[in-house]
């Protein structure tokens, strides 16, 4: 598949998806930090529990990067990078939306319910010009590559 858009991953995007927060530490070396996220039409958003490492590092330095993948073929994924926007507090319907993707609505519900004291931040990414890819053409039996793993996957970016 080419030229892949964020409408060819909302599947990806709107599901439980494995992804992974990076931010800046102090030194300038990454923390990467598995997280649960939600995907609104213009940012993706992490909800962040007072006293986190990555609350420090987000209001030091803004910049991180929010990587969400598939760990089955075709193993696509997306990449979004720029300045989070933090939002402190009223955190509780974002926690709710995502943990309902995560966990289910009974688990969800729960989830939040135990987590409704816990004070917390919304980092919002804005979606900015994300890198999309897939492994799809790797993975072909056809013409091509065969399959081939050699060469790295081709990096597209959205329109």
């Amino acid at each position: 598949m080419s030229n892949l858009t964020l409408t060819d991953l909302r599947d990806l995007l709107m599901a439980p998806s494995p992804a992974v927060l990076t931010t800046l530490r102090a030194d300038g070396t990454p923390l990467a930090s598995p997280v649960w996220f939600g995907f609104t039409e213009d940012a993706v958003e992490v909800v962040i529990a007072k006293g986190d490492v990555k609350l420090k590092h987000l209001g030091r330095d803004p910049r991180c990067a929010l990587v969400v993948f598939e760990t089955v073929a075709p193993f696509r994924g997306v990449e979004f990078r720029g300045e989070a926007e933090l939002r402190i507090g009223g955190v509780g319907e974002t926690r709710r939306a995502i943990a309902h993707r995560y966990l289910g609505a009974e688990g969800g519900d729960a989830f939040t319910e135990r987590r409704s004291g816990v004070p917390a931040t919304v980092c919002r990414l804005p979606i900015g010009t994300p890198r999309i890819w897939s492994l799809a053409r790797l993975l072909e039996d056809g013409e091509g590559n065969g399959g081939g793993f050699d060469e790295p996957p081709p990096l597209l970016h959205a329109s």
